[in-house]
């Protein structure tokens, strides 16, 4: 063991001096103290930029969670989603499912912020991940959940990718399991990570098929609570309106916490993918679960978030750092 500290720190400070860019004790894993030595600010850089963002708009928390979430179930943790279009090979954000993310304009800033202080040693895969978490804790006093550090970047991005790896908002439980556990995810992880439809909002497009004729017979879907149908209908006309959204936790859209599956068990979750999560006996009982302790929801879902974070990432000599998240290094 001292042998191997004895190495570590020999040839860490020549990685230093030589190149100012490799932690080698910790390349080829993640871990919650990568940046310790090549940019110790790193985090602190993060956090103090999601602060001040999020004082002016609160649901930057819903818009960078779910920007994590596309990013990871589309070739891993790699921050593919955040790079441009180029040439005729068209982007993972420029596929239809990715076509409403935003704050891509807050993760630039925090590059070009980090980059001044350690250039060329902070993953834009790392960045989205802290970004992520901060914005959603915001409202906090702490953190929700802790981030494990290491991922690189990748170097392809392809918009045909996104289809059958992103779980569609129309997709039942049998769909949404298999494709959950190829990414290495289980039923608790699918329940956990749904919660995250507390906060945020939908375009009516993703749900207003079950508002409208679901079943051939001009009806609303019998999975849906009755009353909430219409006062969806009310805002949602038919066809769908591109520009109109609705929140997917009603009267909570901009509190992280639980509220969401108190609605899933009013019949009130807005999505099909939503409501299968009834369907099944053992989600049903983690839906239950969930709903009766606020407390249970917190480590729950700092659990399953880590395990997202980590699908498919690369690290060690894979990939590359990113001197600017839109596009691949010269």
């Amino acid at each position: 063991m001292k042998m191997r500290a004895g190495y570590c720190i020999f040839i860490l400070l020549v990685s230093l001096t030589l190149f100012g860019i490799v932690d080698v004790c910790n390349a080829g894993k993640l871990s919650y103290k990568f940046y310790k030595r090549t940019c110790p600010r790193a985090e602190q850089i993060v956090k103090e930029i999601i602060q001040n963002r999020t004082q002016s708009n609160p649901s930057l928390g819903a818009r960078l969670i779910r920007m994590q979430f596309h990013d990871c179930f589309v070739r891993g943790c790699d921050a593919s989603v955040l790079l441009d279009t180029v040439n005729n090979s068209t982007a993972e954000k420029e596929a239809i499912p990715n076509s409403s993310l935003s704050g891509f304009d807050v993760i630039d800033d925090i590059k070009t912020a980090i980059e001044r202080v350690c250039p060329k040693v902070v993953s834009c895969a790392d960045i989205l991940a802290l970004a992520a978490r901060d914005a959603v804790s915001a409202p906090f006093s702490k953190p929700l959940w802790d981030v494990q550090l290491g991922r690189r970047d990748g170097m392809v991005s392809l918009a045909t990718e996104t289809n059958g790896n992103l779980p569609s908002p129309f997709a039942n439980f049998t769909s949404l399991i298999q494709l959950f556990n190829r990414k290495g995810l289980d039923v608790n992880d699918l329940v956990v990570l749904s919660g995250a439809h507390t906060i945020g909002v939908a375009h009516c497009a993703t749900f207003s098929s079950r508002l409208y004729n679901f079943t051939g017979k001009g009806d609303a879907d019998p999975s849906l609570d009755p009353t909430y149908a219409e006062a969806l209908r009310k805002q949602c006309p038919n066809p769908a309106s591109p520009t109109i959204t609705v929140e997917m936790d009603p009267t909570s859209s901009l509190s992280f916490d639980n509220h969401y599956y108190d609605i899933l068990l009013q019949k009130k979750g807005l999505f099909v993918s939503d409501a299968a999560l009834l369907t099944n006996r053992n989600s049903n009982k983690i839906v239950t679960r969930l709903q009766r302790s606020r407390s249970s929801f917190f480590p729950a879902f700092a659990k399953s978030v880590k395990k997202m974070g980590a699908i498919e990432v690369l690290t060690g000599n894979a990939g590359e750092i990113r001197q600017n998240c839109r596009v691949v290094n010269p």
